[in-house]
């Protein structure tokens, strides 16, 4: 990766730990918990992934994965924030 890539893939990790945190795992200090969702979105994002592709993502692994309910709402602005990076 390149030190602009790598920037990203960062910055991806700390809105996803930081900001969506949908389980509210972050006060506990778990800080691998959504490592392994790091990867997609950043494909999503270097490959030009509208806000609504990365925020459907986010709420498939919400409802799909982690068996909560839907928040399109917020996974939308989760994925706004991604997509401004």
């Amino acid at each position: 990766m390149t030190t602009e890539q790598l920037k990203i893939y960062k910055s991806i990790d700390e809105i996803l730990w930081f900001d969506w945190d949908p389980i509210g795992i972050n006060k506990h200090g778990i800080r691998d918990e959504y490592s392994g969702y790091i990867p997609k979105v950043y494909k999503l994002k270097i490959s030009g992934a509208s806000k609504v592709e990365i925020a459907k993502y986010l709420d498939e692994v919400v409802t799909e994965r982690m068996g909560m309910e839907s928040n399109l709402e917020f996974s939308e602005r989760i994925a706004e924030k991604i997509i401004n990076l």
